[in-house]
């Protein structure tokens, strides 16, 4: 059986382990609020890149239209 020291150690551990958790998660929510230029040009990037694969998309289904 447990002590009562015991049982208080790790109700207090496991409270600073949520409060690090916590506090860890706020600090990495503020910091993505600020995009730098690589997040913005990698951003645009993968735009580009889905309109090009939604363009080719679009003329494999007129080619294969054609064929048809």
């Amino acid at each position: 059986m447990q002590s009562m020291f015991e049982s208080k150690t790790y109700s207090m551990l496991a409270r600073i382990l949520i409060l690090m958790f916590a506090l860890s998660s706020f600090g990495l929510l503020a910091a993505c609020d600020n995009e730098g230029p690589a997040e913005e040009a990698a951003e645009e990037m993968g735009d580009a890149m889905e309109d090009t694969g939604d363009a080719i998309e679009d003329a494999a289904d007129e080619a294969e239209d054609e064929m048809q």
